[in-house]
């Protein structure tokens, strides 16, 4: 049987924009030879729509857009992640479905089962679960071939691949008892770091399993600050991989999984999946947000440079202005450096000197601050006037105000509210210092070597003060990553990280950073998931608290 794989990337809310989307990829499909179309999970409304279920005529737009969309179905049907309206009375409002459009109608609606409440995933907040028994409902005919329909959780709690289930109750194992002919999933599942190798897996598994073939649809494209990668896969019934989609691109793939189609070469290296992750995160989320351009402030440092490379690749040179602000403590080489940076990538760089400014600053300040030595009060002033600088230009010019701060340095605070924290999206919030090396080697190994070498290889300095270095504030940023990779995604507490080996002061003055910047983190831009656990809508901390760990 061959199987249309709609692999889209849907704006969140968009139905009428969405709708049309499927609508060409369809016939696509159906044009190469489809008997089936699937879409991802939710493709209508996009993923994760989050509150916008909450209002009542969203759902009720949707669920009549799915009808428009279902009257321009042929015979081939089309499988349409959707939700619909809870008739029943009881639980909550909304059934996250999927709609077997065929012959100008909604045939059948499908119901998901599993519904994630962890890390990012809040489903129970909006969804009703498939009421209980309901594999008979999960079954489509197409033809004389019986498939059994699965939405994204509803596979992925095999009881013979996990440890332990998340649920007592699986989807699959209720479907596989009658049979079907073919396994779909229906999928919106986001990226972290080495994801595909484990839903191959674990999608492989399933498949032999059952002996079923099996065919996974996921969503691409950045919403908010969740990434899908795409990489929609088959498996033939002995759990061989048939077919794999590009990552991070839309696609319109014609599958059979019984014989060996297109496997799209990848390259799941972390530093090329960061890359990609990072590209379509940004340009989706300026673009879906409604900007063009970019601005970004460039301090001849090494986070930076990277965030603006990326903004290259990601928007175009013509799109993106780099602003350098230079104060008395900045070196000639970071303004060298700066300057050769944008010179390389050919965009825009305007200066603009923040000495004056500070001047006057220091001189309103000076009877409040009179017999006060000073500390990072007079530091954070000049990352707040440049903040501030930037601000103005991004609500001039209309350009979103990219933040370049990395997960090391948010974790710690050691960064400035108000001031470098200051924009509407941050880009490299999930890579952690030692990985923002390591891409910036990578990137210009692999995409040019833009990045002056002089940037990768001075020590990091904030340039606030004189000589000034990171590591007068902070261990070296190979020991900070490794408690900070410890602590944030894998949980660990004070006492398990000293047992891990690291020096039991320096573990405490760590951890004492991180509790005290969650205020700074609540208040930050929105950044790219790309790990585990990365700070946003999967971290969940107390601000008014005392962490015994």
């Amino acid at each position: 049987m061959k199987i249309g794989v709609l692999q889209l990337n849907p704006t969140v809310g968009d139905l009428t924009g969405n709708a049309a989307r499927i609508r060409a990829a369809y016939e696509e499909a159906v044009d190469g030879g489809a008997e089936l179309c699937v879409t991802s999970e939710l493709a209508l409304t996009g993923y994760p729509p989050r509150d916008l279920l909450l209002y009542a005529g969203f759902v009720e737009k949707a669920a009549e857009t799915a009808k428009e969309l279902a009257a321009s179905v042929g015979d081939v049907p089309l499988l349409l992640g959707g939700v619909v309206k809870n008739e029943t009375g009881h639980g909550k409002p909304v059934f996250n479905c999927a709609f077997l459009c065929r012959k100008g109608a909604v045939d059948q609606i499908i119901r998901k089962s599993l519904l994630p409440t962890y890390d990012v995933f809040d489903e129970a907040r909006y969804f009703e679960p498939a009421p209980a028994g309901a594999a008979d409902t999960n079954l489509i005919k197409v033809g004389d071939r019986k498939i059994g329909v699965t939405i994204c959780e509803d596979a992925w709690n095999d009881k013979d691949y996990w440890d332990t289930r998340a649920y007592t109750h699986d989807p699959l194992e209720a479907i596989a008892a009658h049979k079907p002919d073919y396994i779909v999933n229906l999928s919106a599942s986001p990226l972290f770091l080495g994801k595909q190798g484990l839903r191959e897996d674990m999608l492989g598994a399933v498949a032999r399993k059952y002996s079923t073939p099996l065919v996974y649809v996921n969503q691409m494209g950045g919403n908010d600050d969740l990434v899908f990668d795409g990489r929609s896969c088959a498996f033939d019934s002995r759990g061989q991989l048939t077919a794999r989609a590009p990552g991070f691109d839309e696609a319109v793939v014609v599958v059979d999984c019984e014989s060996r189609n297109s496997v799209a070469d990848d390259d799941f290296s972390r530093e090329a999946e960061t890359w990609r992750a990072l590209v379509v995160g940004t340009r989706d989320y300026v673009h879906k947000s409604g900007f063009e351009k970019a601005v970004i402030g460039l301090s001849g440092g090494i986070d930076s440079a990277l965030t603006a490379v990326v903004a290259v690749e990601a928007l175009g040179a013509d799109n993106v202005t780099c602003v350098l602000m230079p104060s008395p403590y900045s070196s000639q080489g970071s303004i060298d450096d700066s300057l050769q940076l944008t010179e390389n990538l050919g965009i825009e760089a305007i200066t603009l000197p923040i000495g004056p400014i500070m001047e006057q600053f220091f001189e309103t300040l000076a009877e409040p601050f009179a017999g006060l030595a000073p500390d990072t009060t007079e530091e954070n002033i000049q990352s707040r006037i440049r903040g501030n600088l930037l601000m103005a230009l991004s609500n001039k010019t209309r350009a979103l105000l990219l933040t370049t701060g990395n997960k090391s340095e948010l974790a710690v605070g050691y960064c400035t509210i108000y001031g470098d924290m200051s924009g509407g999206f941050a880009v490299i919030s999930d890579v952690d210092k030692t990985g923002v090396f390591a891409l910036s080697r990578w990137y210009n190994e692999h995409v040019g070597p833009n990045i002056p070498e002089a940037i990768i290889t001075k020590p990091p300095s904030a340039e606030l003060r004189p000589d000034q270095k990171d590591e007068d504030s902070l261990p070296p940023y190979e020991v900070l990553d490794g408690i900070l990779a410890l602590h944030i995604e894998r949980h660990m507490s004070q006492r398990e990280i000293v047992a891990a080996g690291y020096d039991a002061s320096t573990v405490e003055y760590v951890l004492g950073l991180v509790r005290f910047a969650e205020f700074k983190r609540r208040q930050a831009a929105p950044g790219i998931k790309l790990t585990p656990r990365s700070f946003g809508t999967g971290w969940r901390m107390p601000l008014a608290c005392k962490r015994d760990l």
